[in-house]
């Protein structure tokens, strides 16, 4: 078999798995411009005239705004935070290395991967002694210290690989520590603060659990409206939950889709680089 049938074999069945994973995607699309019975028809109906009802009928939803809202708002404030925190956490352990650096890190990234349900309820007792429950700013701060043990871990593999000698330069030509990270170091680890950003919203953006127990009315997300929803005189409405979820899985796809090459280089922890 030539080298060029081989490829074209590998590329066809990278397009087959693609598709394969792509097919759950393309379908609750294309069910969102299907009235209800034709979601439910059988055969499934490929070959319909689109309607934008389902679309009208969400926009026009108060909730519907609420809740897309409060998704943005508290998956952008709380990974802004979180980054901006990390950065320098992640500065401070590539560069100074405090005692028990090593054991820090890993105490780090042993309680971003607790089970939320293992969480839950010390988090839960807590935000209600505090009075944070369905508090705005609490569920900001309670997202963003989620997010900061993996952005630590992400951003402190990029500085490892920029050479201490910018800073040692930086240094000696009177640069401040402020100017030092933010002139010399951050360019060059810019694509892990956009990868860390991306996995953070995706993270913050999906989260339902937390969101459901300690939030409230005032900062339910759309997890949270896809779940109370979904019901509709007795039975589910398959409308809504098609509408709903297509608007809610673009502003992600659009995400990664945009800065696919900061999150594919930030999958590798960084880089490493010469000495100057």
């Amino acid at each position: 078999m030539s080298e060029r049938v081989r490829e074209a074999l590998y590329h066809a069945l990278l397009w087959l798995v693609a598709l394969v994973f792509f097919a759950p995607v393309f379908w609750i699309a294309l069910s969102s411009f299907k009235t209800a019975p034709q979601i439910l028809a059988v055969p499934p109906i490929l070959f319909f005239r689109p309607t934008f009802a389902n679309y009208a009928r969400l926009f026009a939803e108060p909730a519907f705004q609420h809740h897309f809202f409060d998704s943005v708002a508290l998956s952008v404030l709380a990974v802004l935070i979180a980054v901006a925190v990390s950065f320098l956490a992640a500065f401070a352990f590539s560069r100074f290395r405090p005692g028990a650096t090593n054991f820090l890190m890993f105490l780090l990234l042993s309680i971003r991967m607790l089970p939320g349900s293992a969480a839950i309820l010390p988090v839960y007792l807590m935000y209600v002694a505090f009075g944070w429950k369905d508090s705005f700013l609490g569920m900001t701060l309670f997202y963003a210290m989620f997010s900061i043990p993996f952005s630590v871990w992400i951003l402190k593999g990029f500085i490892d690989g920029v050479s201490p000698r910018f800073d040692e330069t930086g240094i000696v030509n009177g640069a401040s520590w402020f100017s030092i990270i933010t002139r010399l170091t951050l360019p060059q680890v810019f694509p892990g603060v956009v990868a860390a950003l991306i996995f953070n919203f995706i993270f913050v953006w999906n989260e339902f659990l937390f969101n459901y127990i300690i939030g409230g009315i005032n900062t339910s997300n759309i997890p949270v409206m896809l779940a109370t929803g979904l019901s509709n005189g007795g039975g589910i409405d398959w409308t809504f939950l098609s509408s709903l979820t297509t608007v809610y899985i673009l502003p992600p796809i659009l995400m990664v889709y945009c800065f696919q090459r900061y999150l594919l280089v930030g999958m590798t922890f960084g880089t490493v680089r010469g000495e100057v």
